[in-house]
């Protein structure tokens, strides 16, 4: 604190790292630097007052150093001991030997003042060497505490709730909050949504609902609530218990890698391979629209059999959000499927976003409405309407692998349509 100024320049060698006082010789060649430039500013005053010129300016650059420089309408007054030095296009440039002599002292002396000082600074940084594991621990104790008290500080303004922690593998959340988001929306209050995943019958979440409602930031905020649970944090809800869990596994959002020639697709398969081959009972997942990158039923397809290999075979805790409402149907055949919703209401052709979360599957997705928002022309809009009635009309629902364990007295666990293809296997 007594050799560093608060703000040193980003290169040690620039000078101005070290403070007045800490080094009398370079105390002094400050000094000398400052009071030659403070002697140039006289002398330019003076020598406008001799010579009547009130445009002549001292000025400084790399090559000539200091120079006195007179526009080419009052070249009639230069006095004979000035020296030229340079013709430009609109002025000339002089020296005089008095200014040389003081630019050789303050030149000198800057030069010799960053030079010093740059050697008291790594005197300085060889000493502190010297305490390197002191001070690594000190900064390590004091960014644990610094994120001891964010987090204590957060959970006293935001009346964040102590978690329960046990050994099962449920999950319940009552009120549950996104952590950041509820601090940073201005337009709209923050909807608490409450969640609950026991392994015997509701493990596996499928969420549905239209683009902006929410299904996005619901399935994270769940994850950031088991997280910061975990790592001893109070937590942005009425109330929390959760089962411990080993890993948290999240494929949301869309990207793509050219570096690496990936598809978004690509990318997202990569990301689904990445759980399903390493998550376990303990582990909660977290997937945001599978399949969307391909074609329909290609990516329905997917999405129905990762979602069966959740709930089947890992059998761990998950959140699905999709806009593939033919993935509800996997409540009738799985025990442990649950179907959710985000709550929309429909007003004079517009939609409006609850925000909350609700037992059971969406009627629709609304995505005509969400493309009226953003402000597609309304003959697009239109058309789209037709063009969904009709497609509505000849569309057909996927059929699935039937459950090892299918539920007692049920015949058909999947519905049975005419296929809109060819069938290869049966006549």
């Amino acid at each position: 604190e007594r050799a560093l100024v608060a703000e040193p320049p980003a290169s040690p060698r620039e000078g101005g790292l070290l403070r007045e006082g800490f080094s009398p010789d370079l105390d002094e060649l400050r000094s000398a630097s400052r009071d030659g430039k403070e002697w140039i500013a006289q002398l330019q005053k003076s020598e406008r007052e001799r010579t009547g010129i009130d445009s002549l300016k001292i000025k400084f650059n790399n090559v000539f150093g200091y120079f006195i420089e007179v526009t080419k309408a009052n070249l009639s007054k230069v006095p004979d001991d000035y020296q030229r030095k340079q013709t430009m296009a609109n002025a000339e440039r002089y020296i005089t030997p008095a200014l040389k002599e003081v630019e050789g002292k303050v030149l000198g002396a800057d030069e010799k003042a960053k030079q010093l000082e740059y050697e008291e600074f790594v005197k300085l940084r060889n000493e502190i060497t010297k305490h390197l594991d002191q001070l690594q621990e000190c900064a390590s104790s004091l960014a644990t505490l610094d994120v001891l008290l964010g987090l204590a500080e957060t959970a006293q303004l935001y009346q964040h709730a102590r978690p329960v922690l046990d050994d099962s593998r449920d999950l319940e959340i009552v009120d549950g909050r996104h952590p950041v988001l509820e601090q940073t929306l201005v337009e709209e209050k923050f909807v608490p949504n409450d969640s609950s995943l026991h392994h015997e019958d509701s493990r596996l979440l499928i969420i549905t609902g239209p683009n902006m409602a929410g299904k996005s930031t619901y399935i994270r905020q769940v994850a950031l609530i088991v997280l910061m649970a975990q790592i001893g944090a109070y937590v942005p809800a009425e109330s929390a218990r959760i089962g411990i869990v080993d890993r948290i596994f999240c494929r949301v959002g869309a990207s793509d890698d050219l570096a690496r020639g990936q598809s978004t697709f690509m990318v997202e398969m990569n990301e689904t391979s990445l759980i399903v081959n390493n998550a376990t009972d303990r582990s909660l997942v977290i997937l945001d629209e599978i399949g969307r990158g391909t074609a329909t039923f290609d990516g329905l397809s997917i999405a129905w059999s990762v979602a069966e290999h959740l709930h089947d075979r890992i059998q761990c805790r998950a959140l699905f959000a999709t806009h593939y409402h033919e993935l509800c149907d996997l409540a009738h055949t799985r025990d442990a499927v649950k179907n959710h919703n985000v709550a929309v209401r429909e007003w004079k052709e517009e939609i409006i976003f609850l925000r909350k979360i609700l037992p059971g599957p969406a009627d629709k997705s609304y995505g005509i409405q969400v493309a009226r928002l953003a402000g597609l022309p309304a003959p697009i809009i239109d058309r789209a309407k037709e063009i969904l009635t009709h497609l509505e009309m000849s569309a057909a629902r996927p059929q699935g692998k039937e459950s090892k364990t299918p539920r007692a007295n049920q015949e058909n666990p999947f519905p049975r349509t005419d296929s809109p293809q060819m069938d290869l296997f049966n006549p």
